[in-house]
């Protein structure tokens, strides 16, 4: 029993004779050794840190362990120091490492990882702890926002160390935040970010998210989704018919409207004018039977909520009731060739810019069907041709009158008196001479 009670108070005696060498040799500064090495570290209050004092080659020197106070927290495997939270990681002739649990601010400083030489030697360990941020928080000027207007966010994040950075996110895209950094009685750090946009109805429904980065933690941010009204989005569409619009048909019309919040009134009007009297209004559609010329006209829909109005344009033009062209009853034998001239209308635009005058829908441009040409002009073009016609018969009649065709006969002057045929030709081979000219004329 007297052998086992004695290490521990050889091993106290040897610490007291140990200080008291340090003491006496005091006048000997300690230098930094390249023998001896030691990391610092970082760590987030609350957790544990790990130093670790390590002797690249030891001759059977001392290691121990001082805090920032210089006071010992270990003595080879001996921990003077009455503080439970260092407890003895790993201790050889190479290596001392400690830990220390539940670490706090007051923790932070520079430990030194001492080697008992002559003179002393050292190394230094610096302790930095990181105090997380509490919760961000996004605080909005406004709750809902119109289209157009300008909007404001704060975001703080509060009693951090080292001071947290703040970054701001609308849906995918970075918005830059204008920071301000306090520095608190309490050695903690506040952060501050102010942010100031103008929202747009693509807005609504988009988070706005305030992202912090600390080296304590990871992933931490908060966010707000924007609620941002707009007035309506009008935008017509022709049910019936598909093609042009002739005397005689129906036209059935449809308002989509879609806005927020939701459109309270739709209505259809006609623009310096009135909407014809048997036409049928139900809600968002117009229904027009029996058309003719005198609807022709742009008619308007319009819709409107809280926060403004919008309307668009159709353009109706009535064609002539399609017309039966009797099938000829003659063959004609003259080949004619047309040439006919295509005309085409602009094609009416029938995207609606928001908060502009919208492009007007044209029931001329046909909503999609084929495009066809008027029976006044298919009567004009024939009218012409069949004039050019009549002109080149009288033209070629008075060329071919003019042009007579002249020329001699060869028959002998008294052949009719000659006997017989011999004489007739023995009497005309003198030539023409006694022959009377005859002509003829080819017409």
């Amino acid at each position: 029993m007297a052998i086992a009670g004695s290490a521990p108070l050889a091993t106290i005696l040897s610490l007291y004779v140990f200080q008291a060498a340090l003491l006496k040799g005091a006048a000997q500064e300690p230098v930094v050794s390249l023998n001896l090495v030691t990391d610092n570290v970082s760590v987030v209050e609350g957790e544990m840190a790990i130093i670790s004092c390590r002797v690249k080659d030891n001759d059977d020197s001392v290691i121990q362990l001082l805090n920032p106070n210089r006071q010992t927290i270990y003595f080879r495997d001996v921990r003077p120091l009455k503080d439970a939270r260092f407890q003895l990681v790993n201790f050889s002739d190479n290596e001392l490492r400690v830990s220390l649990s539940n670490v706090s601010l007051s923790d932070e400083g520079r430990y030194v990882c001492q080697l008992y030489t002559d003179p002393p030697q050292e190394a230094y360990a610096d302790i930095t702890v990181l105090i997380p941020p509490g919760n961000p928080i996004i605080e909005a000027r406004d709750e809902v926002l119109s289209e157009g207007n300008e909007t404001e966010m704060t975001c703080s994040a509060m009693s951090s160390k080292p001071a947290a950075t703040l970054r701001w996110m609308k849906g995918d895209k970075e918005l830059p935040g204008k920071p301000k950094v306090e520095l608190t009685y309490d050695r903690m750090y506040t952060v501050t970010s102010r942010l100031k946009f103008t929202v747009s109805r693509e807005d609504d429904g988009v988070p706005v998210a305030c992202i912090v980065d600390h080296p304590a933690v990871k992933d931490f941010q908060a966010q707000k989704y924007l609620e941002v009204q707009y007035k309506p989005e009008v935008k017509i569409l022709v049910e019936f018919p598909q093609g042009l619009t002739r005397e005689g048909e129906n036209l059935e019309l449809n308002c989509q409207a879609k806005g927020k919040p939701q459109p309270q009134r739709v209505s259809w009007v006609k623009v310096d004018d009135d909407v014809p009297s048997h036409a049928v209004i139900t809600g968002g559609d117009l229904y027009i039977e029996n058309l003719n010329k005198s609807y022709n006209g742009t008619y308007r829909c319009v819709a409107s909520n809280a926060v403004g109005e919008s309307f668009d344009d159709y353009i109706l033009y009535v064609y002539d009731a399609p017309t039966t062209t009797p099938k000829p009853t003659t063959a004609t034998t003259t080949t004619t060739t047309i040439t006919t001239t295509t005309i085409s209308y602009p094609e009416a635009n029938q995207d609606t810019a928001p908060g502009t005058e919208p492009a007007a829908h044209d029931s001329r441009a046909g909503e999609g069907a084929p495009r066809a040409v008027d029976h006044a002009v298919i009567g004009g073009v024939v009218a012409v041709v069949v004039f050019a016609m009549l002109c080149l018969l009288i033209v070629l009649g008075r060329y071919f009158a003019r042009h007579k065709g002249t020329y001699f006969t060869h028959e002998a002057k008294g052949a009719d008196d000659a006997a017989d045929a011999d004489t007739a030709i023995i009497n005309a081979e003198g030539g023409h001479t006694n022959s009377d000219e005859k002509k003829e004329y080819y017409i």
